[in-house]
């Protein structure tokens, strides 16, 4: 059984940093493409980060790239995601998601698993 979970989010000013995690289990890195979603309200659900295992692939739309960087903890299985110079814009609940053998340019839709979100807030 696949699951994700996140933690790390919370309350920062604009400008501070916060480092999500969502410690996964029950899947394969090798057969999955990891990102990370946002959907703040009244918006849509967009791609913040997405990982492939093999190759190390990144991908960052240009909203959060050179702010945000994914990665993974080998030692705890773990997906993480740091947010640097964070803008209120960024506020958000932020979600970890899984994509079976997927384009590593997530879509939501195509996702197989997701995390049960993680609330990030930044003031001004």
């Amino acid at each position: 059984q696949v699951q994700l979970v996140e933690s790390g989010g919370g309350l920062v000013q604009a400008g501070g940093s916060l480092r999500l995690s969502c410690a996964a289990s029950g899947l394969s890195w090798r057969q999955y493409v990891m990102g990370w979603f946002r959907q703040a309200p009244g918006k849509e659900r967009e791609l913040v980060a997405a990982f492939r295992w093999i190759g190390r692939n990144t991908f960052y739309p240009n909203s959060v790239k050179g702010r945000f960087t994914i990665s993974r903890d080998n030692a705890k299985n773990t997906l993480l995601l740091e947010m640097n110079s964070l803008k209120p814009e960024d506020t958000a609940v932020y979600y970890c998601a899984a994509c079976y053998q997927c384009n590593i340019v997530l879509t939501p839709e195509a996702n197989r698993y997701w995390g049960q979100g993680t609330r990030v807030t930044v003031s001004s």
